[in-house]
């Protein structure tokens, strides 16, 4: 594991004192690590054995003097994908380099986890939001041994056409994302479930009704029910 470029960020100690588990959340694009660790307290409430990590992405925002971002989004263009959705998969596979080449920092804060508290993958979850669920959706299904699960919020699945090829593992996934986004089109999420189940992936997709770029107490309630399910 290389420690050259470790991320860092915000964190919640499980609140038993014993961390048996780990849940990761990565931001989305223009924020930090501050953004999703609001969550973690909710979480925790039903996972008093889990700890909570936070990291910051490694790059400052080219559209925010204070944020982060996992990968340059300089040429997407949500309002044309939506206007043109057949056009989807050929731009979130164009965003796909940027996102495997940050795919080696998630890994490694990955590996550090594992390594603080002497647990083996299956006691880690990643929790993502836009461009963090497009990371965590990169990362989980190319290592080799299989995480306890991605919960993946209004994000998307990038390079579908080589997700075939790459796969090496098939953590279960939910998926929720709102009907009315206008920043990550409801389509990205539907690609998401279509391919994930046609490699063999656990995959279920709630849509949220007229919610738009967010995560609202229904998701919420999703993604603690599905963590105490695989972390639990």
């Amino acid at each position: 594991m290389s420690t050259d470029h470790l991320l860092s960020g915000p964190t919640l100690p499980a609140a038993s004192g014993t961390s048996k588990s780990v849940v990761i959340l990565l931001h989305g694009y223009g924020a930090d690590g501050n953004d999703l660790i609001g969550l973690a307290p909710h979480l925790a409430r039903a996972l008093p054995d889990t700890s909570f990590y936070s990291p910051n992405a490694p790059f400052p925002c080219e559209m925010s003097p204070f944020g982060r971002q996992w990968f340059s989004l300089a040429e997407y263009d949500p309002e044309f994908l939506r206007r043109a959705p057949e056009t989807m998969s050929g731009a979130l596979a164009a965003m796909a380099e940027g996102a495997n080449k940050s795919a080696s920092y998630v890994n490694d804060f990955i590996d550090h986890v594992m390594e603080t508290h002497g647990i083996d993958e299956d006691r880690i979850a990643l929790v993502g939001f836009s461009q963090g669920t497009m990371m965590s959706l990169q990362t989980a299904p190319r290592r080799a041994k299989q995480l306890a699960g991605v919960v993946g919020f209004s994000g998307a699945l990038l390079g579908d056409g080589a997700f075939a090829t790459d796969l090496k593992s098939r953590p279960p996934v939910l998926l929720v994302h709102g009907t009315a986004d206008p920043v990550v089109p409801i389509e990205a999420s539907r690609i998401a479930r279509d391919t994930l189940a046609a490699n063999g992936i656990d995959v279920s997709l709630h849509e949220r009704p007229n919610l738009q770029h967010g995560i609202d107490e229904e998701g919420l309630g999703l993604a603690l029910e599905f963590l105490r399910k695989h972390l639990g």
